[in-house]
């Protein structure tokens, strides 16, 4: 990555990243002291208020002309920071939920290491696939489910987390035979 321009590190779209980041400890701060059903709702209004502006930074970069490589790592830092904070302190709930943290430190780290060995070699993953894509959207939807209804059955909830795990469990391999290729 060459040098990044000061109009590129505060463009709209990077922003809208940077305020997700910063979402995070509000997040956890509110969830981890909720005493009452209100408390829970406002911890999923700034999950849902990070899912929006996740959902428009892209559009607003693409549309606009504001792609840029600060941007294409700012997205999915911030996707994977709130998707691990949401999941931890959700784990002070569900006892599963550190299965699925565990999954996710595995998959993250073996797309971060696998990344890295690439490029060394010159060679990176064009894009997010659409199987990953997916993972995270669901990932959303279960962590935002949990987090809205914190009176959800316990077996509901195990289900919601064990069906992420199949998902995400099929993504990672299906990473691991992208990776393969890229490496022949």
């Amino acid at each position: 990555m060459g040098k990044i321009k000061k109009e590129e590190i505060w463009s709209i779209p990077n922003c809208m990243g940077y305020f997700r980041i910063l979402l995070i400890p509000f997040f956890c701060v509110i969830y981890l002291n909720a005493d009452s059903v209100k408390d829970y709702y406002l911890a999923a209004g700034l999950v849902l208020v990070s899912t929006i502006t996740d959902l428009f930074d892209g559009k607003v970069a693409r549309k606009f002309n504001m792609v840029t490589e600060l941007g294409k790592f700012v997205d999915p830092f911030a996707d994977k920071l709130t998707h691990g904070a949401v999941a931890l302190c959700l784990c002070t709930r569900y006892k599963r939920m550190i299965w699925l943290v565990a999954l996710m430190a595995i998959k993250e780290g073996f797309m971060a290491v696998m990344g890295l060995i690439n490029l060394r070699h010159g060679k990176k993953l064009d894009g997010a696939k659409w199987y990953g894509k997916i993972c995270t959207a669901t990932l959303f939807v279960v962590l935002g489910v949990l987090v809205f209804m914190p009176k959800i059955s316990g077996r509901i909830a195990d289900v919601l987390i064990l069906g992420e795990m199949v998902i995400m469990a099929i993504v990672l391999v299906l990473y691991a035979f992208e990776f393969r290729k890229m490496t022949k």
